[in-house]
């Protein structure tokens, strides 16, 4: 008996730290995420600041109508580039990672040239306040998207680290650059001067990866991931042309101030959303290792990262309430007296996003992307639905309501679905993520 005892618990003694180092490589892994994020949010919100206090509300709007207009194409530009990199490329071998990421960053590029020449073409078609604005984001593209795929590139490698350096050297670079917008002071040069200064951490980042990008093999790069990939272009574009279309629509039914009001109230936000995007940034990754690794704990590490980011949004929007409106003037000049109004409904819009996250990890790293599509569109259509309607109702207040029911409505939709996968998960196992 003793020997059987020895024989079947042998075994076990080495598996112990195992899954200790598989945790703690994790907590590094988006401890990186967090860092990278805190770094790039950091100049994000400088940015905002800086454009709020030097320009006022009215030319804040129109900075912020050029943002949402740079987060449609980031996400054209994630969706057919760097998402499928994510999730089909996380954890594998040195050469398959390198392959991929110069195709990937090569279409990155390539969607940064084209959409550029339209920004720039509309842009200098449209004039007065806007059109400069919306050229000299055309100009800026390319290096834009550029940097984002390196950014998504080396968390796909687990090596969140350089990550964090890229933004880093983009804060730094960011310095100089908004001293000569100051100068220039109108909407287009403080554009000009964050698009350069992303450029510079994209040249950066060929030095980091020592990858060039393969603009020419875009195609064939569209051509293989097309079953993830333009699935994932819909899905991300309804998110970022829903707040798009939020934004235009909220300008001409309450006025291009509103825009600028809705925009301070998320910069209020600004660092706990730096959190939660610093943490998307690594959880479909880690969701795509969590299910290769250890499939039975993906629900719970969803939930986990779900709930978490919940709790903390609900925390920091009740902190923020506490701030006093000198402080709040300090920081937002005019902007203040409007965005404070509409903290606590973007704060629980906030938390239910940030519940929706986790499940939409886990969509991704099953590949579910009929399921994750169909709760995008869902969630984006009540996004528009709940923000315009709420605008007409009530103004720029009823709009952030609209758009907090809207949200959490579709987070619920997001976790249902991921029970239903997981569930024909367990009935028909999907096949091994693809590493070549």
């Amino acid at each position: 008996m003793n020997t059987e005892g020895e024989h079947a618990t042998a075994p076990a003694a080495p598996a112990g730290p195992a899954p200790r180092t598989a945790k703690r490589a994790m907590v590094g892994r988006l401890s990186w995420g967090l860092a990278d994020q805190a770094a790039s949010s950091i100049s994000n919100f400088a940015v905002g600041i800086y454009v709020a206090r030097s320009l006022g509300v009215t030319a804040f709007g129109v900075f912020s109508l050029a943002w949402v207009t740079y987060g449609v194409v980031l996400n054209v530009s994630r969706g057919l580039a760097t998402d499928p990199l994510v999730v089909r490329f996380s954890g594998v071998p040195e050469a398959s990672w390198r392959g991929a990421v110069g195709r990937a960053s090569g279409t990155a590029l390539g969607v940064g040239v084209a959409l550029g020449a339209v920004c720039l073409t509309a842009g200098l078609g449209l004039g007065g306040r806007v059109g400069p604005a919306f050229a000299a984001l055309g100009v800026m593209l390319p290096g834009l998207l550029l940097q984002d795929a390196w950014r998504f590139s080396f968390f796909a490698a687990g090596a969140g680290r350089k990550a964090f350096v890229n933004d880093l050297v983009w804060g730094i670079a960011l310095v100089p650059a908004m001293v000569v917008a100051a100068r220039v002071g109108s909407v287009a040069a403080f554009v000009l001067a964050w698009g350069a200064s992303a450029t510079v951490a994209a040249g950066y980042g060929l030095l980091q990866s020592g990858i060039r990008p393969r603009t020419t093999e875009a195609r064939g790069w569209l051509r293989e991931q097309r079953d993830l990939g333009y699935r994932y272009l819909v899905e991300n574009v309804s998110l970022s042309g829903a707040s798009q279309l939020r934004a235009y629509g909220l300008g001409a039914i309450v006025g291009v101030g509103a825009v600028g009001a809705v925009r301070g109230a998320e910069l209020l936000l600004g660092p706990f959303l730096a959190v939660l995007m610093g943490l998307s940034l690594v959880t479909v990754p880690e969701a795509a290792r969590v299910l290769r690794q250890a499939p039975h704990r993906l629900a719970s590490f969803c939930l986990l990262l779900g709930g978490g980011q919940a709790v903390g949004a609900l925390l920091w929007g009740g902190a923020l309430l506490l701030v006093p409106g000198r402080f709040g003037e300090l920081v937002l000049g005019g902007v203040w007296h409007s965005a404070s109004q509409l903290i606590v409904p973007i704060t629980l819009g906030v938390a239910g996003a940030g519940l929706g996250t986790g499940a939409a990890a886990g969509l991704r790293a099953l590949g579910a992307a009929r399921r994750s599509l169909r709760c995008q569109l869902f969630a984006s259509a009540g996004y528009v639905g709940g923000g315009l309607g709420g605008a007409v109702a009530a103004g720029t207040v009823g709009s952030a309501w609209g758009v907090a029911a809207a949200t959490i409505s579709g987070s619920a939709l997001w976790w249902l679905h991921l029970r239903s996968a997981l569930r024909e998960r367990h009935r028909d196992p999907i096949p091994e993520v693809r590493t070549t």
